[in-house]
């Protein structure tokens, strides 16, 4: 399998480049005005923003390389892999950002440090608006494709980035205490934090090759054995390519009588229609078979 498989977040690629773009773009104007202004709420929103970058950037990359030949003849799998590497990447630099931010409000534990709020309610402002122009963007694409729906995502917490950044500009012009924008910061951080804990583990289940989330093994070895010819089901592996391409290896094991083109037919159409998994390697072989006997691990 080196290349050629069909994405849906291919035909969509336009509004992910699109969303890159804003995103980008403000990512920039916010860690600037962050610096500028001293505000811990806008530098931890912005690192935020960068690993989204990161995320954003995957996914368009993820679509590229989903249809890319394999030159060398020595990768099987192809190269989808690249998306998860990338997301590991986004993984260590929110947490990154979360240790930044939480040594820098610690550190300003007892000082008065002056913020500008006006730059922080303006940025805030914009980068409300340019994450609803990247949610109407993805929005079209999310329902179909988990790689838009993770980007899609992405820019709902950045949302939720930009709301927190316009209160803290807004607490600390009505009331002049700089605490509000340490406090919001580390609010912020702390989300960071939390999603890149909840992203980390999605990213080592699929490269520990772990069966996906939604698919119980004992549920799709069932779902084979009840095809009409099957007597039993071994050396069942279910497991997670990259993101929205599940794969599977089982062996069939079919009575004497039983027509093994019509076993393979029904055991393909049960894994794609009930598990939606459409590469599924199915090797069929009679109850006389002992070969696997001699298998070792």
């Amino acid at each position: 399998m080196s290349g050629g498989h069909g994405h849906a977040a291919g035909a969509h690629r336009w509004r992910l480049r699109l969303a890159f773009v804003l995103v980008a773009g403000y990512f920039v104007v916010e860690l600037a005005a962050g610096l500028i202004s001293g505000s811990l709420a806008l530098l931890s929103d912005a690192g935020h923003m960068a690993a989204d970058v990161v995320a954003l950037g995957a996914a368009l990359v993820a679509t590229r390389i989903a249809t890319r030949p394999d030159s060398t003849g020595r990768r099987t799998f192809g190269s989808y892999r690249a998306e998860v590497f990338a997301s590991g990447l986004a993984v260590l630099l929110m947490l990154g950002v979360w240790v930044y931010i939480t040594v820098e409000a610690i550190g300003r534990i007892g000082d008065d440090a002056e913020i500008a709020s006006g730059p922080m309610l303006i940025v805030g402002a914009i980068g409300l608006v340019v994450n609803l122009i990247a949610l109407f963007l993805l929005r079209g694409g999310a329902s179909e494709s988990l790689n838009v729906k993770g980007a899609y995502l992405e820019v709902v917490a950045d949302t939720v980035g930009s709301i927190g950044v316009i209160v803290a500009g807004v607490m600390v012009a009505a009331t002049g205490n700089a605490w509000w924008d340490t406090g919001i910061a580390l609010a912020i951080a702390v989300f960071v934090a939390v999603r890149a804990v909840m992203l980390g583990r999605e990213v080592l289940n699929v490269l520990g090759q772990h069966a996906p989330a939604d698919m119980a093994p004992d549920d799709v070895e069932h779902a084979l054995a009840a095809v009409p010819g099957v007597t039993n089901v071994h050396d069942l592996h279910v497991w997670t390519l990259t993101s929205g391409m599940n794969v599977a290896t089982a062996h069939l094991m079919t009575d004497t009588n039983a027509d093994a083109h019509a076993v393979l037919d029904s055991a393909r159409t049960v894994m794609r229609t009930r598990f939606a998994v459409e590469h599924a390697t199915l090797q069929v072989e009679p109850d006389t078979h002992t070969g696997c006997k001699e298998v070792t691990w």
